[in-house]
């Protein structure tokens, strides 16, 4: 058997990516080398546009238990300097809290569910590869052999065995000076103030009372020798969090422990802080993250590509990982599919690199800001304090909490159209009726497949694509409450070609035709 695709890694990247394969008609194999699920809490949210996305293939509700669609956050911070986003216009910072094991568990559901085989217990430990695909040699419990593919897509972590043997390398973009410590633990409840009679779990846990500190206010906090966290979402179980600078020389190869936060909030505070370890099995957050930040220099070697943190790591301030990270598989999963259906246009393939990896470059670049933000120092208060003054502005605010999002993406258009200014940005989630009833956008966009809107008066538009309809899903619309007269999506959600009530029918008929074959290939 020849798969179409291999994934090295079944963790959250990998099984999204894998999902996008098999609803574009593909037979992935994901290759896992743990036994088991793991239970590290290495994420607990999901932030920005991947929710937006996640709601598109209709994932949202089992992700979220149910809730109708994402929401988005009144507070935030940027590097600790707190954000009140209420008054924002537009709100891009979409939230949901979910621990990385959920997270893991109901992608394996969704991919269980679509017929994906994953295959646990076996370890990639590299690849040859030609002209026609790529053999994978894997460890499992039964000894090593090979897989054959069409491509291979490394999901496989910060330390990636396909990055390594596709010879891809990895530079340092980063100050590695800052060493983050977190942990979930349980704190005396002598030592706990709060209003203990609220129902509301924040307002119980609102502050720490030592004899040797005094009173220390729950929440994000920085001083000249470092800066920390403490917060709690479940009763009897808080979070502590810690960075500092200059203790960098750490042995990765041992493991975190809670007595090494508490040792860390301790030098922080200037005094000791008892705390122990959770009751119970977990899953429990306990990490030390070096201050890493690195890019691949190329996203693909021939056949095969990466997809998170494979091609990228960075600060996890704020969570921007899974954001990045899932719509890296998302982004890629379609033009895989393009290619292996045989309609994939020339440089498809290559425009996942052209896409994806400014947008880790964003993350890293926003990511050191927020930790400069953090750094010790009487020059960073000032400049914390010019900053606060700052996004007192809502248009600076806004700016700021698109580059958080990654809703400030714009993907470059091709040189073939003359490009409406949605092109390369996110498709809004435009409402509409149909023959069928209200609809909106994300309706349409379930299977992960292009989709052009036509919201003409005459439905005049999806005539002219009907050449493209075996891989285009053709819709009519009237009453859309967005001013454009059609528009083509891509299945990663991103606007390929749009057109306004302005626009002349013979430019319609010209560009549309154009970015058809730039992103989908010559017509049938």
């Amino acid at each position: 058997m020849t798969a179409d695709v291999v994934v090295a890694g079944g963790g959250p990247n990998g099984l999204m990516l894998a999902c996008e394969l098999r609803l574009a008609g593909l037979r992935p194999v994901v290759l896992e080398r743990l036994p088991e699920r793991s239970r590290a809490i290495r994420a607990e949210a999901l932030v920005g546009r991947v929710l937006e996305l996640i709601d598109r293939r209709g994932l949202y509700g089992q992700l979220s238990a149910g809730q109708d669609g994402p929401v988005t956050t009144p507070f935030f911070n940027f590097g600790g300097v707190p954000l009140d986003l209420r008054e924002l216009p537009v709100n891009p910072l979409y939230l949901l809290r979910i621990p990385q094991p959920v997270l893991e568990e109901r992608l394996g559901e969704r991919a269980a569910e679509l017929g994906v085989d994953l295959r646990r217990d076996h370890e990639v430990l590299g690849f040859e590869q030609d002209d026609d695909g790529v053999r994978v040699r894997v460890r499992t419990p039964d000894g090593e052999h090979e897989i054959a593919a069409r491509y291979l897509v490394g999901c496989d972590g910060a330390h990636s065995t396909i990055r390594k043997s596709a010879g891809i390398p990895f530079p340092d973009y980063g100050d590695q000076d800052v060493v983050s410590r977190g942990a979930d633990v349980v704190l005396p409840a002598e030592i706990l103030g709060g209003e203990q009679g609220s129902d509301d779990i924040l307002q119980r846990n609102s502050w720490l009372e030592t004899p040797e500190l005094g009173r220390v206010p729950f929440g994000y906090h920085r001083n000249d020798r470092g800066a920390y966290a403490i917060g709690s979402f479940q009763p009897g179980v808080q979070i502590v969090a810690t960075w500092e600078w200059g203790r960098a020389h750490i042995d990765p190869a041992v493991p975190a422990t809670v007595a090494e936060v508490a040792a860390s909030l301790g030098r922080i505070l200037g005094a000791e802080v008892p705390m122990s370890e959770p009751p119970g099995p977990g899953p429990h957050r306990l990490y030390r993250l070096a201050g890493d930040s690195r890019v691949a220099e190329r996203y693909r070697s021939g056949r095969v590509f990466l997809v998170g943190d494979a091609a990228h790591v960075h600060a996890g301030i704020n969570g921007p990982g899974l954001n990045l990270g899932l719509q890296d598989g998302v982004n890629l999963a379609w033009k895989l599919a393009a290619a292996l259906h045989g309609w994939a246009p020339p440089g498809l393939l290559d425009t996942y690199q052209q896409e994806r990896r400014p947008a880790a470059e964003r993350v890293v670049m926003q990511t050191q800001a927020q930790a400069a933000l953090m750094a010790p120092g009487a020059n960073v208060t000032s400049l914390r304090a010019l900053f606060g003054e700052l996004i007192g502005n809502p248009d600076t605010l806004g700016a700021i909490a698109a580059v958080m999002a990654g809703t400030d993406l714009h993907y470059p258009a091709p040189d073939t159209t003359q490009p409406h200014p949605m092109t390369g940005r996110w498709a809004p989630d435009v409402r509409f009726s149909s023959a069928h009833g209200a609809a909106r956008l994300a309706d349409l966009m379930r299977g992960a497949r292009p989709v052009l809107l036509d919201l003409t008066a005459d439905g005049s538009v999806v005539e002219l694509a009907n050449g493209w309809k075996d891989r285009v899903d053709l819709v009519v619309g009237q009453d859309a409450d967005l001013a454009v007269d059609a528009l083509l999506v891509r299945p990663d959600g991103y606007v390929a070609w749009a057109a306004d009530p302005r626009t002349p029918p013979a430019v319609v008929e010209t560009d549309l035709a154009a970015a058809l074959r730039s992103w989908f290939g010559p017509a049938a």
